[in-house]
Order: structure tokens, then C-alpha cells, then sequence
């Protein structure tokens, strides 16, 4: 939609509105710019309709209005623009400017299920293969990888692991997640085994005699960075002949998750070990396992 001068009480009705957030709510400017965006593309397509203001806008306007937007823009950026009425005219009714929000019988879009990407098991395999293990560093990064995969870790928990936070003789390692909320994970043998490995051949080389409690290093000493291993990840990808496109780090502990499922793990399970506060957040994966039961029983079944 082309930039419109806004009519002078549309306007208005946008500063000062965007003015109380700032001053009773104290919102970030990004999300004050972010209503004043809104607010102002409802307030040009009003105009440039020949319809009503902001403040005499009827639903059946604000209906046409985001009909509008279904058909520029996707179900989430609907949602947020309905977000940004509601309050708009939340907030108009309570100073008393409004005697019923004309926004309240708008209905929410209906967003499609995003299925998390995720990476069959044989693909797995390669991509642990991928490093060179007669290099030092090569070592490190099948260690990351398969502490990675053995865990379902976010890459920020990864790279954040210290030597203290493992227990190889218990087989298990202790994640700082989201909120500072720490888990135990295990480990399994074979993370178990690279990782001791790497301890024991790979990091001093790696480190010298530098001192660092981090337990993955660069040839700095410094500890892992996500940015540095989301390189190094994609990197293995065209060794593994795998898209880069459809690997990162996360996709990792997608492939995680997913293929616990696979296996018969219990979601509740799942849950714990990813560190999900909500169950709901866990039971996307349940969706991926389901289409890979149909996709298997379509290839063996003989009515498949």
C-alpha cells in the first residue's frame, strides 16, 4: 500500500494512543512502531476508501479490512494486526471516547500447522560422519554434533556448556535453558564416547597452554559461538550432501525429538528432556511422527 497523509484526527488518535503506551506501559520502541505501522495502514485504507475514521470505524468496516489483509498478507501478520486493533479500541473505550469496541466481534484467522523441519535418520548418520577425524577440530565437531543429537540442547545451551557441567561417569549433563532453568540430560554411550575423546585428544591439543572451563573451544581458547557453529554445521551439510537450507542447529533437535517419538518415547518424556515449559510446545513433534507413520504404512501396506 503506496505512504498517505493520514487525515489530522487519525493521526492524532495514533500519537496519542502510541503516547500512553510509552507512558503507562513503558513498550519498547520497536513495539510502539510497530502499533503506529498498524494503526496507520488501517487509518490510510480508511481513507483512501472514502470510509469512516478510526474512531467511527464499525466492525463490519474492520471486517472489510482485514479481509483485505488475508488476501496481501500471511494468517500471522493478520493476527498481529488484530492485535493491534483490539487494544487500539480497548483503550478508546476505557478513556470513555468509545461506548462499544467495534473491534470485538472479529474473528482471529485460522493459522496452518508449521511442521518443524526435521532430518531422516540415514541423513543423521552422514551428517555425524561429515567431520575429519584425523584433525583436532575435526574432533571437537563430531563431539558438538553428537552431544547435539544425543540431547536435542538449543545451540545457545551447547556452546554454554562448561566442564563442570558434564558427568560422564553418571552419563549426563546438566542444561542452563530459558529463564535460567536448569535440566539434567542424558547422555547416551556414544556421545558419552566422543565426548571423552575429544576431552582426551582434541581439547589440549586445541587449547594449549591456555585455561578455560568452557568445554568446546575455538583455536582462540574462547568458547564456541552460535554463529560459528551455525557455520560449521551448514559446512558439514554439502559434506553430508544434505540441503543446507534445510539444516541448522535447531533442525538437530528437531531430528532429536522426532525420532524419540519414532522409537516410542513418551511425549512427557520428551518434554523434560527439551526443556519445554508447556507440553503444547512438545506436541508439534507428534504431528511429524504421525506423517512418518503414514508415510510408512503408504510404502509397505499393501492397500497403502
Amino acid at each position: 500500500m503506496k505512504a498517505t497523509s493520514l487525515r489530522n484526527a487519525d493521526q492524532d488518535e495514533i500519537d496519542r494512543f502510541c503516547d500512553a503506551l510509552w507512558l503507562e506501559d513503558g513498550l519498547a520502541k520497536a513495539t510502539l512502531d510497530s502499533y503506529r505501522s498498524d494503526l496507520s495502514r488501517l487509518a490510510a485504507w480508511l481513507q483512501t476508501q472514502h470510509l469512516e475514521t478510526l474512531l467511527d470505524a464499525r466492525n463490519e468496516t474492520l471486517a472489510r479490512f482485514i479481509g483485505v489483509l488475508a488476501q496481501e498478507t500471511r494468517a500471522s501478520s493478520q493476527a498481529r494486526y488484530l492485535a493491534s486493533l483490539r487494544r487500539f479500541y480497548r483503550w478508546q473505550v476505557a478513556r470513555g471516547r468509545l461506548a462499544l469496541d467495534p473491534s470485538l466481534k472479529l474473528v482471529n484467522p485460522a493459522r496452518a500447522s508449521r511442521l518443524p523441519k526435521t532430518l531422516a535418520e540415514r541423513q543423521v548418520e552422514r551428517l555425524l560422519a561429515a567431520p575429519d577425524l584425523s584433525t583436532a577440530l575435526g574432533l571437537r565437531d563430531r563431539a558438538m554434533l553428537e552431544t547435539l543429537y544425543a540431547t536435542g540442547l538449543r545451540v545457545s545451551e551447547l556452546v554454554s556448556l562448561q566442564l563442570f557441567s558434564l558427568s560422564l561417569t553418571d552419563g549426563v549433563l546438566r542444561a542452563l535453558g530459558k529463564g535460567n532453568k536448569e535440566r539434567l540430560v542424558p547422555l547416551g554411550e556414544q556421545a558419552i564416547d566422543w565426548i571423552s575423546r575429544y576431552l582426551t585428544e582434541a581439547r589440549p591439543a586445541i587449547l594449549g597452554a591456555r585455561q578455560s572451563d568452557d568445554l568446546f573451544i575455538t583455536q582462540r581458547g574462547a568458547a564456541m559461538t552460535r554463529h560459528a557453529f551455525w557455520h560449521l554445521i551448514k559446512r558439514y551439510a554439502a559434506t553430508a550432501d544434505i540441503a543446507a537450507d534445510t539444516l541448522s542447529p535447531h533442525v538437530l533437535r528437531h531430528a532429536f525429538a522426532t525420532h524419540l517419538l519414532n522409537h516410542g518415547a513418551d511425549l512427557r518424556v520428551v518434554q523434560l528432556l527439551l526443556g519445554h515449559a508447556d507440553i503444547s510446545t512438545t506436541q508439534i513433534y507428534t504431528h511429524v511422527a504421525r506423517e512418518r507413520l503414514k508415510s510408512l504404512h503408504a510404502q509397505h501396506h499393501p492397500r497403502g
